[in-house]
């Protein structure tokens, strides 16, 4: 049976919210609102004055290449390391839930690169992608393409994506392996007896 807490001051449960309220006030809807504000305010260099501009600054944003340019390079990327970490968490999710034997081991080291530093996994990619000395600069440049992400910018966004990715697919693992292990075992062979094969 599950017990319920009844407060019987109706002040006492806001005096509780109050402390967490304060927080969120204070380093998220203060700084949002501020920032929203300051969008429609053209500032002098030295910051002393403020003139009310409206929309302008939008327009003169929206109008700049280079903005218009980082846009399509952001929503790349973002693509990229969702449908790369997606496929592959998906993959290795079913992989490691046929696992009878080790299974466990097998989870810890999926889950590893999860634990790794962000800035400890870029130097990690930079030196193994290095056009220089990379051990897999080495293996491309072996089948013929020539490997160099310091110059080529296409290049320089696939190994971005690709280390991106590699840190978000232990991430997307654990949830992936969690929704298959809470399905019934009954549907599982329900859909065996259908004819579904490994794919469906």
């Amino acid at each position: 049976m599950i017990k319920r807490v009844i407060f019987r001051d109706r002040v006492l449960p806001y005096l509780l919210l109050l402390p967490q309220l304060f927080v969120i006030f204070i380093f998220f809807y203060g700084p949002a609102t501020q920032a929203v504000l300051n969008s429609f305010l053209l500032t002098n260099p030295f910051g002393l004055k403020t003139q009310f501009v409206w929309m302008e600054n939008f327009t003169r944003l929206i109008t700049t290449p280079e903005y218009l340019n980082s846009f399509i390079t952001t929503a790349i990327f973002s693509l990229g390391v969702m449908l790369v970490s997606l496929a592959v968490g998906l993959l290795f999710a079913t992989a490691a839930n046929r696992v009878k034997h080790f299974s466990g081991t097998y989870k810890s080291f999926l889950i590893f690169p999860y634990a790794v530093a962000p800035v400890l996994s870029g130097v990690l990619w930079l030196f193994i992608f290095h056009p220089t000395f990379g051990v897999a600069s080495f293996l491309i440049r072996g089948v013929g393409i020539s490997w160099n992400p310091m110059l080529d910018g296409n290049q320089a966004m696939i190994l971005v994506v690709l280390a991106a990715s590699w840190k978000q697919i232990s991430y997307n693992f654990v949830f992936f392996l969690a929704g298959l292990q809470a399905i019934p075992l009954g549907v599982l062979e329900a859909a065996s007896v259908d004819g579904a094969n490994a794919l469906r």
